[in-house]
């Protein structure tokens, strides 16, 4: 936050600049430790430092701007951040000082987004996001850039150094992980890129792939070698390298949170659920915790892991499973720490990939870090809602809230009524904070649990209102400041309340809406916050100000409207009174909208667009200019209340530091003006004076009359409208004749008029635009077509035939195939030249030359070579190039364009024989409907209802059909113009008249009754003919007379005549039908038959037209491979340029590397020699010294003392140990020569020395350790200088290798390329069943050749003579090796069996005869002597058995007597311990005592005495001894006796 003083007077120095009373807020989730007690973290334009014990809190503000990127480092107690600005610059401050050390100035343009400080060192890494992206390493303490590399593109999250070795840096990104190494020769740094490869979502890690230079490469003799898809996209240059496929990028899993552990490994957790543990040396990653669950089984986990979590936290047990994952983790000596969302802390017991997990905490929120202290005794938890916890791990407790702070970003802020000791904020999360103004405290909290959108305090109660995203109002009581609470809730509307105003009386609150509308309320919390009504603007509102008048209870709202017409601001302002709350219903209408009448509205154009308005009580107006940075201000005047409102020009730019939008706000006194941007700067302004207008004074007192006026003429208006409403209609008068305001009512016509216009311009847009689409759509599908698409359907048969749609071929197609048959022209001229001179010169015989031009016919009839069957279809195949002629890529492309041509032939073909296929049947339907017409009279003279079939053209058929809208689809009703519909009216009275005149026509109508309508009766008429009966049918016939019953009989035989006369003609009709139909019938088959015809004609030609696009997909595809091979050796070419670049750099490293490795070897040399010198003159230099005190002196000069650094980490419970300082030279000197205190005192001196001499060799010892200490480190230099040498050299070999390989490849795509010139892909023609495959695999037709049939024959005629010969052969051979084999066997045979004979007999002569032997073959019963052997045997066990029992015994006997025996010494020896102890005690205080008496008058007899007792321990100790050897000799021999059983006779 800044101030600064306006134009109108200047201010006092110490006036100029605003005092931070307090700050509060946590901007983002940075937080370090900068001590054991002070942590820190990052707030707006502040740094606070907040002490854990006292709670403390210190302020560190950014003078440059909003806090970007922060880091803090314990062990030097420092803090890094960077400002938020164009050139940002990092900052490094000492606390508790708070002073500024250095600023770090980089490349960085717009922001860097992570600091991190080393462990070891003054060393600090940054990363700078868009544009840079780079990332460097400083050292802050000297304030330089040790260096730096640029990652365009990546986004990164995290940023570490390895606590054990600074010069390793891990850098996370959203998906990726790199290990970074810091190489060091001497002052040179170099940062080294080693990516690591993570796993994927399913937890598979595969190793990268090169897609620029594949591992394996496949060269197939049809489609040519494989290539990368760089050059199949046709990439050349970078993007060729970079270059990766969708269906290729791995979606590898996306890191969350990691850290060191001791041992250089990086524990890493995954969004996905994984957790990993990275080899930083080897950059290998391994899987500890696998992924959770699916989400189906989340659900069921979820209850488990509740369930089982809650079970062991009560018992303090472990957690096996883990379902949510990790986002942060925080390594110690006993093991990993490790939270989530869930906001449950975990300790992780790793040892190698196996894990044991505790449940150590549970704060029921989402955790984001852990950061432990410097000295691991308590561990932060700050969490994604805010608060921060402390949690210590030595008591095992429950987590502590060490601070309550809220994450959501802070919306409004506004100090309650009286204003001199509370304030309220609230959070766009909804949370409101009660805060007091003296220090800060948070006195109380209310969470809405709806976000917020605007806040304001009433100035006349204790209230609060909250406008949220949902268009409500929340009104919060704060009468009680430590237990505010909401008391009233309205809803406005559907949208978000942009903004609430008070005025300063307390009377109104106005609150704005995103869509346009402006609500009064009541704000008065007695009438329960009423909404009094609303106001509807057309344009968005910006801003709006309120202006109280007091002193005539008026309030007056100016609202700053964005017209999107034109580049300029316009202000709308209108007045409220209290009438609106007395005669609220009087004020608005129907639907809560305030009538025109309630408040009149001035309008005003300014010329420039605003942000931001203002308005003062002398129509002085200022605005925050949006287009430049200045503040305008302007005094409006009453010229608004003309039709069409000037543009205001502003009166004086007030110049500003500030761009693009801001906000202005005035004090209540009109003194002060506040201008604020998204800069974060607040700039102050002083108002002069205001002085009352003459005009003002001279015209108030008739301001207010005719105000009063106004106000009784309307009250008048309102009592006529009332008595009007009470007479009768006849006399009542309309609502517009009440209105006064004629202007107005005109003005809302126009604006309903412009309303009306606008939107039929929109739908006339609209249908225009619809319009051009179909205008469009029927072009390109429709209009372009020279033969439009259609179709043939047969009669009877579910067969259909569409034609070829064609488009008429350019001017530029015409043209380019012109060029290319006169080209073909020429060349078939120059060959048959060529031809004809070769002739010349070779004249072949007459017989020969017939042969050959017969061959050549024939095979020019012949398809096979041409390839397709084009020319029976319409297509002129004589102007192609020869399939084996297409060597070069313009006779291919030429080949193209002649195949396109013949396909269009052919199609062109086809469709002539379509059109008179579709004509056919036009005839066919209009015979159809000819024959129907006589069928229906025929139908209609029998009185049959049959449905007669009628074919028509279906849409298909008739696809024009599809442009025209006929009057039946439409559904709506058709909309008629008055003259349309007087027009239609008409015509319906002349039809309706004609009809009347037609039956008012005596003559017709008799005629109708008579004859039927006709004069004469026709044959057709017959079978509506009737003979009328005779009169006297109504009589009996007992009545009848004879006259009257002859008539009845000459009656009943005229009957009969008739009915067989229409029988007769029936049957005729009848006849006639059959005949028709049949007709019909066969016409429609013989039809039907044709478009089968013309079906199979459609199939031959679709295969003629894939063959012609066979050739061209084949020309195609070599075309392709030609261009993919040249873009791949373009891509060579520009990788071999890079690569020679790089080796070039590599080189040079190379070179200066050697001469700083040859150059420090020397330095190591030297400072070695030195060593050895010094350690020669050794005894040159106490030469003087007797030889038993010299040899104790080289004793002591060789001697050294343990570095106190060890003994110091044995305790310390930092994992990492004290890493501070390693890195000095001259600390880890100092730290030895502070060792070197204690040898040197006058206690460690030999005997008889002098002291002058003891002092020489301390210094003399000095010098050599320093010596020595020089040399190990100039030997780690060296050894580091030699390693980033030695790993140059490598580079610089593989860059060799790579530069060979690339050489390698582009002499092989230069081969490749020649050999596909001449292996041409040739199309042949064959017959079915001709070729018969296996399978469908193409064979390998790589060594081929083109041979005729005929000679192919006659080599397998040849073949399969001398193969019949050779199998008479063979057989005959076999038989006869057959009778060989058969007697070798037999003689074999013989002799084996001779061979077992003599074995026989050799066994019976030798064989052995044993005393076993001898007894089964001499003794009667052998099995009972065998029996009687085995019970003595038994009886010899059971024997041996006691015995063993009876030594055992024995020896346990023995036991315990030793037993016994040594617990008797070890009382013995307990005894002899504490006389020892107190001997000891008697000893030391002799010492001293003889120290201090400085005599050496000891009593021989006392020292023998304590000598004997010395040597009677050391012979107790030894017995001691031996009897343990004895005792466990004896047991070894106990268990040999238990484990011993009796041998086996």
């Amino acid at each position: 936050m800044a101030a600064g003083s306006g134009p109108g007077r200047e201010l006092p120095a110490e006036e100029a600049a605003l005092e931070v009373s307090w700050v509060q807020g946590f901007s983002n989730k940075s937080f370090g430790f900068i001590n054991n007690q002070t942590v820190c973290y990052p707030c707006g334009n502040y740094i606070l430092f907040l002490d854990i014990e006292t709670k403390k809190t210190t302020a560190l503000q950014c003078q440059t701007g909003p806090v970007g990127a922060f880091a803090a480092n314990a062990s030097s107690e420092v803090v890094a951040f960077s400002n938020q600005k164009l050139n940002p610059i990092i900052y490094i401050h000492h606390f508790p000082e708070l002073n500024k050390l250095t600023e770090l100035k980089g490349s960085a343009q717009l922001d860097y987004t992570l600091l991190a400080f080393s462990f070891t060192g003054p060393y600090l890494a940054s990363y700078s996001s868009i544009p840079e992206f780079i990332l460097s390493v400083w050292n802050w303490q000297e304030n330089i850039l040790l260096c730096s590399e640029s990652q365009p593109g990546i986004t990164a999250t995290s940023l570490s150094f390895n606590p054990m070795n600074w010069q390793q840096l891990c850098f996370v990104g959203e998906s990726s992980v790199t290990i970074w190494h810091i190489e060091r020769i001497e002052d040179e740094h170099h940062l080294k890129r080693n990516p690591v490869e993570l796993p994927d979502e399913q937890g598979s890690i595969s190793p990268h792939e090169d897609l620029f230079f594949p591992v394996s490469r496949s060269d197939d003799p049809y489609h040519g070698p494989d290539l990368p898809v760089s050059a199949i996209a046709g990439l050349v240059g970078d993007e060729a390298e970079t270059f990766v496929p969708r269906n290729s990028v791995k979606t590898s899993v996306h890191p969350t949170a990691h850290c060191w552990t001791a041992t250089s490994e990086i524990y890493m957790s995954c969004k996905e659920g994984y957790i990993l543990a990275i080899d930083a040396d080897k950059h290998r990653v391994s899987i500890l915790q696998p992924k959770p669950p699916p989400e189906y089984m989340q659900k069921i986990s979820d209850v488990v892991s509740y369930v089982r979590r809650e079970v062991q936290k009560k018992k303090g047990g472990e957690l096996n499973d883990r379902q949510n994952p990790i986002f942060s983790m925080a390594f110690c000596n006993e093991g990993l720490y490790a939270a989530g969302r869930d906001g449950i802390l975990l300790f992780y017991h790793i040892k190698d990939l196996q894990y044991e997990m505790k449940v150590c905490a549970d704060i029921s929120q989402s955790i984001s870090s852990l950061i432990f202290s410097p000295d691991y005794a308590s561990l932060l938890l700050v969490t994604d809602q805010g608060p921060v916890y402390s949690y210590k791990p030595a008591h095992s407790g429950e987590a502590v809230k060490l601070l309550d702070t809220c994450s959501s970003c802070f919306l409004a802020a506004d100090f309650l009524t009286p204003g001199n000791k509370y304030c309220v904020s609230v959070t766009i999360s909804g949370e409101v904070q009660v805060w007091l103004l003296e220090d800060g405290t948070c006195l109380s909290k209310l969470n809405l649990d709806i976000e917020a959108t605007a806040m304001a305090c009433c100035p006349s109660s204790n209230s609060v209102a909250v406008g949220t995203k949902r268009g409500q109002i929340y009104f919060l009581d704060v009468t009680k400041a430590e237990a505010p609470r909401v008391v009233h809730r309205i809803f406005l509307s559907n949208f978000p309340v942009l903004s609430l105003h008070y005025d300063q009386s307390g009377q109104f609150l106005i609150a704005r809406t995103t869509e346009g509308h402006v609500f009064i309320l009541d704000a008065r919390p007695s009438k329960l916050f009423q909404v009094l009504g609303y106001i509807v603007l057309a344009d968005e509102v910006l801003d709006l100000s309120v202006v109280s008048d007091l002193k005539n209870d008026l309030v007056e709202v100016m609202v700053l409207l964005n017209v999107a017409e034109v580049q300029r601001a316009r202000l709308e302002i209108f007045c409220l009174s209290s009438a609106i709350t007395t005669d609220n219903d009087k004020c608005v209408n129907d639907q809560g909208m305030f009538n025109a009448s309630a408040f009149k509205k001035k309008q005003y154009e300014l010329d420039y667009p605003l942000s931001s308005a203002v308005k003062l009580k002398d129509n002085t107006v200022y605005g925050f200019c949006t287009c430049a940075p200045f503040i305008c201000k302007y005094h409006l005047s009453e010229e608004n209340m003309l039709e069409d409102p000037p543009v205001f020009s502003s009166e004086k730019r007030i110049p500003s530091n500030q761009f693009g939008s801001g906000f202005l706000c005035v004090s209540p006194n009109s003194q002060w003006l506040a201008a604020a941007a998204k800069d974060g700067v607040l700039f102050i302004y002083n108002i002069s004076t205001m002085v009352i207008r003459e005009e003002t004074q001279r015209f108030s007192n008739q301001k207010q009359e005719l105000q009063m006026g106004i106000k009784k003429l309307r009250q008048t208006i309102q009592q006529m409208m009332h008595e009007n409403e009470q007479v009768p209609d006849i006399e009542k008068l309309e609502h517009q004749e009440f209105n006064l305001d004629m202007e107005e009512q005109e003005r809302l016509q126009a604006e309903a008029e412009q309303e009306v216009a606008r939107a039929r311009k929109e739908i006339e847009m609209e249908n225009l635009s619809n319009c051009y689409l179909q205008d469009f759509i029927k072009y390109e599908c429709w209009d372009a077509l020279c033969v439009k698409g259609r179709a043939v359907k047969c009669f009877h048969m579910d067969c259909e035939v569409k034609n070829y749609p064609l488009e008429e071929r350019s001017k530029e197609e015409l043209e380019t195939l012109e060029k290319v048959l006169r080209l073909k022209d020429t060349e078939t001229a120059d060959l048959k030249v060529q031809k004809e001179d070769l002739e010349t010169e070779t004249v072949l015989p007459e017989e020969e030359g017939k042969k050959e031009a017969k061959a050549v016919a024939d095979d020019g009839e012949s398809f096979c070579l041409i390839g397709s069957l084009s020319s029976q279809y319409g297509g002129d195949t004589s102007i192609l190039y020869h399939q084996c002629d297409l060597h070069t890529k313009e006779q291919r492309v030429n080949q193209i364009v002649l195949l396109k041509d013949i396909i269009y032939k052919v199609k062109t073909a086809f469709n002539k024989e379509f059109d008179i296929v579709a004509q056919q049947k036009e005839q066919e339907i209009a015979r159809v409907k000819e024959r129907n017409l006589r069928i229906r009279e025929i139908l209609e003279q029998l009185d049959l209802q049959v449905e007669v079939w009628e074919p028509a053209l279906t849409d298909d058929e008739m696809p024009e059909r599809a442009l025209t809208v006929q009057d039946s689809e439409i559904k709506a009703e058709k909309y008629l113009t008055q003259e349309e519909k007087e027009r239609a009216e008409m015509l319906a009275k002349l039809e309706m008249e004609k009809r009347l005149a037609a039956t008012d026509d005596d003559r017709l109508r008799a005629l109708d009754d008579m004859m039927g309508g006709v004069l004469e009766v026709r044959k057709e008429d017959i079978l509506k003919m009737n003979i009328p009966p005779p009169p006297f049918i109504s009589k009996p016939e007992d009545l009848w007379s004879d006259e009257e019953k002859k008539i009845f009989g000459e009656y009943e035989k005229k009957v009969k005549e008739l009915n067989e006369e229409k029988e007769e003609y029936k049957k005729t009709l009848e006849n006639e039908w059959k005949k028709l139909e049949a007709s019909i019938h066969e016409t429609t088959q013989n039809f039907d038959e044709t478009v089968c015809k013309l079906s199979e004609r459609k199939v031959k030609s679709e295969m003629v037209i894939y063959q012609e696009e066979l050739k061209i997909v084949s020309l195609t595809c070599a075309l392709l491979l030609d261009e993919e091979l040249d873009t791949r050796e373009a891509g060579l070419h520009n990788c071999l340029i890079k690569k020679k670049k790089e080796k070039v750099k590599k080189a040079k490293t190379v070179l200066t590397a050697k001469s700083k490795v040859d150059a420090y070897t020397g330095t190591y040399k030297d400072a070695v020699d030195e060593e050895k010198t010094l350690e020669r003159h050794f005894r040159k230099q106490f030469a003087d010294t007797p030889d038993d005190a010299l040899e104790e002196l080289y004793r002591l000069y060789t001697h050294r003392p343990k570095s106190p650094r060890t003994e110091m980490l044995l305790d310390t419970p930092n994992p990492y140990g004290n890493c501070s300082g390693s890195e000095d030279y001259e600390d880890a000197l100092n730290l030895l020569m502070k060792a070197m205190d204690e040898l040197d005192s006058p206690e460690h001196m030999p005997e008889g020395l002098e002291q002058s001499i003891w002092k020489n060799f301390c210094l003399a010892r000095r010098k050599k350790m320093e010596s020595e200490e020089l040399v190990k480190r100039k030997a780690l230099t060296l050894a580091e200088i030699q390693a980033f040498f030695q790993r140059r050299m490598d580079e610089n070999e593989k860059m060799k290798s790579q530069i060979e390989n690339i050489f390698n490849e582009l002499t092989w795509l230069q081969e490749k390329k020649m050999k596909l010139q001449q292996n041409l892909t040739v199309q042949f023609v064959l017959k079915q069943g001709q070729v018969e495959l296996e399978n469908t695999e193409i064979p390998d037709y790589s060594d081929a050749i083109l041979i005729k049939k005929s000679v192919v024959e006659e080599l397998n005629c040849s073949i399969s003579t001398q193969g019949e010969k050779k199998i008479a052969a063979i057989i005959e051979f076999k038989d006869f090796s057959r009778g060989i084999r058969r007697l070798e066997w037999e003689h074999k045979k013989m002799r084996m069996q001779i061979e077992d004979l003599k074995e026989k007999a050799r066994d019976i002569v030798i064989l052995p005869i044993s005393k076993d032997c001898q007894l089964f073959l001499t003794v009667q019963n052998y099995g009972s002597h065998i029996a009687q052997h085995i019970a003595g045997m038994e009886e010899t066990l059971r024997f041996m058995d006691k015995l063993h029992e009876k030594n055992v015994k024995n020896h346990r006997k023995k036991i315990r007597e030793l037993k016994k025996s040594i617990r008797l010494k070890e009382e013995a020896n307990y005894e002899l311990s504490l006389q020892l102890k107190e001997m000891l005690v008697s000893v030391s205080e002799r010492r001293h005592i003889f120290e201090a008496a400085d005599t050496r008058d000891i009593s021989e007899k006392i020292a023998k005495q304590r000598y004997q007792e010395i040597l009677k321990q050391k012979n107790l100790r030894d017995l001691i001894k031996e009897q343990k050897e004895e005792f466990a000799s004896l047991q070894s021999e106990l268990e040999i006796l238990r484990t011993r059983t009796p041998p086996h006779i």
